[in-house]
């Protein structure tokens, strides 16, 4: 896995927290200095808690599960968005709807209905029996849709796990997953409660720079346990090819020790059945020899 270096961390920005007066006590573990009334993350913690993160996340990607990325705020919605379509995942940048996880059957409606508008306004024939204002309002629903749910339109069951980059702010979505037993990937501030996600990697989650970064680590760990799963896939074919190719061996091995046994046992019965054919041709030779002896004048008359 492409390891971050410290400098890295330092040139993006992402020891930079939010003021002292802003601060959340839970963050204490996390944060290293105060400097100019700004409290400074302390980029070491940020580093393990990313590398704990990225094995977590190449596992569940391995397994072959979805990981949602899940940013509103202005500054992270371009690389995250860019990001998650980069490898297929599902995301959320415009707003968190209320049941996007525990309603997720009302948000499969919806991504039924959006598909269905825009295969009515994809059909030409269908498209020209309606009315000019019927369409121009399915147009706009679907504009509405597709910016909400765009993200997620290829989900067909929940995540394995979320990646936030802002609890603060995301907090229906930490609430969602909590209650479903979601497992949460978040960057989080100073002025923000680590405790109550499962990963937190300590980092400034308002500078681009910082929040690119972070971002880019997530995505990479993903990528390699997409290019895992793929050799595990290939090995289990392989596998799969030798395990098949062994039980044809098997079976022809089969085959050819019964056919041996079939002409040994033929061999045994012609044999047999030779000497059956014998005893007959001798037993007649020992009784013709037997009557010519008894046929045959003794000494005695010969002499008279």
């Amino acid at each position: 896995m492409a390891q971050i270096q410290y400098k890295d961390l330092l040139d993006a920005g992402v020891h930079f927290g939010h003021l002292t007066r802003k601060w959340d006590p839970r963050m204490a573990p996390y944060i290293f200095m105060e400097k100019n009334g700004i409290h400074i993350i302390d980029l070491n913690q940020s580093l393990t808690s990313l590398e704990q993160a990225q094995g977590f996340i190449k596992n569940i990607v391995r397994s072959g599960r979805k990981i949602m990325f899940v940013a509103t705020k202005k500054q992270a919605q371009e690389i995250v968005s860019e990001e998650a379509k980069r490898l297929k995942m599902p995301f959320v940048t415009e707003r968190w709807l209320g049941g996007m996880l525990t309603n997720f059957s009302t948000i499969k409606k919806s991504l039924k209905k959006l598909s269905n508008i825009e295969r009515m306004l994809s059909d030409e024939a269908t498209a020209k029996n309606i009315a000019k204002r019927e369409k121009l309002m399915l147009d706009r629903e679907r504009i509405k849709l597709e910016r909400l749910l765009g993200g997620v339109a290829d989900l067909s069951r929940l995540p394995a796990a979320l990646f936030i980059v802002d609890i603060k702010r995301e907090h229906l979505a930490i609430a969602e997953a909590k209650r479903l037993g979601i497992p949460v990937i978040a960057m989080c501030d100073t002025n923000s409660n680590p405790e109550i996600v499962d990963y937190p990697i300590p980092a400034n989650d308002d500078a681009y720079k910082s929040i690119s970064l972070i971002t880019l680590a997530i995505g990479k760990a993903i990528e390699e346990g997409i290019i895992d799963r793929k050799q595990d896939k290939e090995s289990a074919a392989l596998q799969d090819e030798e395990d098949a190719k062994r039980a044809v061996d098997g079976a022809r091995a089969v085959v050819n020790r019964s056919e041996e046994g079939s002409e040994e046992g033929g061999k045994r019965k012609r044999v047999k059945t030779e000497a059956a054919a014998e005893e007959p041709a001798t037993e007649v030779a020992a009784e013709a020899a037997a009557a010519v002896e008894a046929e045959a004048p003794s000494a005695d008359e010969t002499e008279a």
